[in-house]
């Protein structure tokens, strides 16, 4: 504990730990904390309460006539009046004031010094000091002694509800952020993603301001310093695949890239821990260790032995490391001008071939849709495909129209002469899932510039350019309609596809320009 104090926001709590070392906050976690304990192989496991995830329905912004034109207002922006912030903010503070002590982490958001933000966590649990000391970037002792004033400020007091009959509270959970006053007010949720991906949230808004893309993205470095970033939905392999031991990770999750290069905005990973092992992903497996937050997993309780398959209490189970625990890490985690934008999607349909090059514009067109399929089974007919759509690959944390996105990928990809592929992890005509060694076979013909002198044909309907040669790739594989038997069938659910991505884009048209509309894909029916 330092001397350190919080009069400034209305909080007299004396006892304050400020940027605690990591033993500390272990035994204050162990000594107060209900449900937390040390792992066999000394990670600090902690239950982050009822709430296991985040509570999108729940996120408001104070809408202000400084920023309301900026934000994309509907069912992910929420909006907020001035007054009824302060009543959270209010309750909030009523309840850091109760307590006995309290958790201060002062921190960066983003490794870029031209462009990170100085960051305070007010916290109740020695769990979110730990987690956001891994998940921020933790300034050296004469940076905290400069430290001064921060940009923001989260206020969490989640242990403590929002009350549900204040307006417009649709539960006892309340996220909201007011880029005014530079304040975030956590109500109702213990659960310790709230504050990274607030943050993330401001970083979204405050980075196209100044020309800077923000990105929900994986990122790594290759020994020449080619950078590669990688969207992707939950479950088309971003973690997996950026994990590349031929290549320095950078980032498993957020970044920026400014007119100077590329960054990361955290200093650790938020890994998801179901079904963990050391065999298919030892990475972030021999990343859990002493001061590593284990989230909501079970246990042995005699050995301490995690069971990372064991999902009774959430499938959301979650490591938290800082970054340096991973091995092979581009420290500080700056790097280049990416050479190549991956997309990554798992098509449960089998059509979308498992790599194709894109045009800048069908870059952005893809990059709004954010496309991904779920399946259940195993095998294609098993379960109908279930298609999903999250804009910029990361809908939730963005506060501007998808196209403001857009256009700052497609300024950037065209300025630094980047290439934009589309690769597909999921299903082919065969009802089989890509093998991952044929999709790292091909993130490698990319990185090893393997493409750049193959022959390509071109998909009629999406016209992205599929290359018909891939080394260490069967050459039938590279072409979705040669894996089906049922060429009629493969139309007709091309068809169903094409039409559901002509659906999803109906409600970005409007605000979208014409470039990027007409690189959409055209119906089997109609395309020329």
């Amino acid at each position: 504990m330092v001397a350190f104090d919080l009069k400034q926001y209305g909080i007299e709590t004396e006892k304050i730990y400020r940027n605690s070392s990591v033993p500390v906050l272990y035994e204050l976690g162990l000594r107060l904390e209900k449900g937390t304990a040390i792992s066999d192989v000394g990670a600090l496991m902690t239950y982050s309460g009822e709430k296991t995830g985040r509570s999108p329905k729940d996120k408001r912004i104070v809408r202000h006539p400084s920023s309301e034109k900026n934000i994309d207002w509907g069912d992910i922006n929420i909006g907020l009046d001035e007054h009824t912030f302060m009543v959270n903010h209010e309750r909030a503070l009523d309840y850091l004031n109760i307590c006995d002590h309290l958790y201060v982490v002062d921190a960066y958001a983003g490794w870029d010094p031209k462009y990170r933000i100085k960051t305070r966590i007010v916290c109740t649990r020695a769990y979110h000091a730990l987690f956001m000391q891994n998940m921020l970037i933790m300034p050296t002792e004469e940076e905290l002694a400069d430290f001064g004033e921060p940009d923001y400020v989260v206020f969490n007091a989640g242990q403590f509800p929002a009350n549900r009959y204040t307006s417009e509270m649709t539960s006892k959970t309340s996220v909201d952020v007011n880029l005014e006053r530079k304040e975030i007010v956590i109500l109702g949720t213990e659960y310790a993603g709230e504050m990274k991906k607030g943050i993330f949230g401001v970083m979204n808004y405050l980075m196209p301001l100044e020309n800077v893309m923000p990105m929900h993205c994986s990122a790594n470095v290759g020994e020449k310093g080619d950078v590669s970033i990688l969207f992707g939905l939950s479950g088309t392999g971003k973690t997996t695949l950026s994990a590349d031991p031929k290549r320095k990770l950078i980032g498993d999750d957020e970044h920026c890239w400014t007119d100077h290069g590329t960054f990361n905005i955290e200093g650790g990973c938020y890994a998801k821990a179901i079904d963990l092992s050391e065999e298919n992903e030892p990475d972030i497996y021999n990343a859990i260790r002493f001061g590593t937050v284990l989230e909501n997993v079970v246990y042995d309780e005699k050995s301490r032995k995690v069971d990372y398959s064991d999902t009774s209490i959430t499938q959301n189970t979650r490591a938290s490391y800082p970054i340096e625990f991973i091995e092979n890490v581009q420290i500080p985690c700056v790097a280049g001008h990416p050479e190549n934008i991956i997309f990554l999607t798992c098509d449960a349909f089998g059509v979308l071939p498992p790599v194709s090059k894109l045009t800048p514009e069908q870059a952005s067109y893809h990059f709004i849709s954010g496309y991904t399929a779920k399946v259940a089974g195993t095998e294609m007919g098993v379960t109908e495909p279930q298609a999903t759509f999250s804009a910029c690959f990361g809908a939730a944390f963005m506060m501007w129209h998808p196209n403001r996105y857009a256009e700052l990928l497609a300024e950037k990809i065209k300025t630094h002469k980047a290439t934009a592929w589309l690769v597909n992890t999921g299903w082919n005509g065969t009802g089989k899932r890509m093998k991952l060694k044929y999709t790292r076979a091909m993130i490698d013909a990319i990185h090893h510039h393997d493409f750049d002198n193959a022959t390509y044909v071109t998909d009629e309907e999406f016209g992205f350019q599929i290359p018909t040669s891939c080394p260490n790739v069967p050459e039938e594989v590279l072409i979705p309609k040669n894996t089906w038997n049922d060429k009629d069938k493969y139309i007709e659910v091309k068809s169903k596809l094409v039409t559901l991505f002509n659906e999803n884009f109906e409600k970005f048209k409007a605000d979208v320009n014409p470039e990027i509309r007409a690189a959409g894909p055209k119906n089997i029916s109609t395309h020329a």
